[in-house]
């Protein structure tokens, strides 16, 4: 059984930090491509940042210098630093694990930046 567990989210401050974790199992990590999406309300889920198994970083340019994508295969988690926290910041995040045909989401978790 696959699961992705995101844990981390909450309430955090403009200009503050907050770190998400999402903790798998039930999938050979290794070869996964991992990924955070961020749903705001009445928006469309987004991708935010991904990592190849390689370990190759990708941003959308909101993010770009305030967050940072980081992987743990031994752990089997993937990580998101969020720094520099803006309102705009705000939304559930998810978590998405990708190969080939394998596509897996985690349940997501609330992130609200209060101005």
């Amino acid at each position: 059984q696959v699961q992705l567990v995101e844990s981390g989210g909450g309430l955090g401050q403009s200009g503050g930090s907050l770190n998400l974790s999402c903790t798998t199992s039930g999938i050979i990590f290794n070869f996964f491509e991992m990924a955070w999406y961020r749903q705001g309300a009445g928006s469309e889920r987004d991708l935010v940042a991904f990592i190849t198994d390689g370990g190759e970083e990708t941003y959308v340019d909101s993010v770009k210098g305030r967050f940072t994508i980081s992987r743990d295969n031994a752990k089997k988690t993937v990580y998101l630093q969020m720094n520099s926290l803006k309102p705009e910041d705000t939304g559930v995040y998810y978590c998405n694990a990708k190969f080939l045909t394998n596509d897996f989401w985690g349940q997501g978790i609330q992130v609200t930046v209060s101005s």
